[in-house]
């Protein structure tokens, strides 16, 4: 699948957790291990999106410097 599908898959699993959480709150839920299932569906696809997102590279070959803190001058010890 495409990053676009993921994301659309990932709002759809969301609108239909929501629908389940508001099944359940009103006693219509006939299977509440549904919910379970969608919020595993919903963290699989979050962890492929992450996935590619820190695959991609960011500064296309550029290193980037560390960024380290300055040296304290210590002006004497009291």
């Amino acid at each position: 699948m495409t990053t676009s599908e993921l994301k659309s898959k990932y709002d759809n699993l969301k609108n239909e957790l929501f629908n389940l959480r508001f099944q359940n709150s009103t006693g219509q839920l006939k299977n509440p291990i549904a919910i379970n299932t969608v919020k595993k569906d919903i963290a699989r696809v979050m962890t492929i999106l992450k996935e590619r997102e820190y695959a991609l590279p960011k500064n296309k070959g550029k290193a980037k410097p560390d960024a380290k803190k300055p040296a304290k001058k210590d002006g004497g010890s009291k």
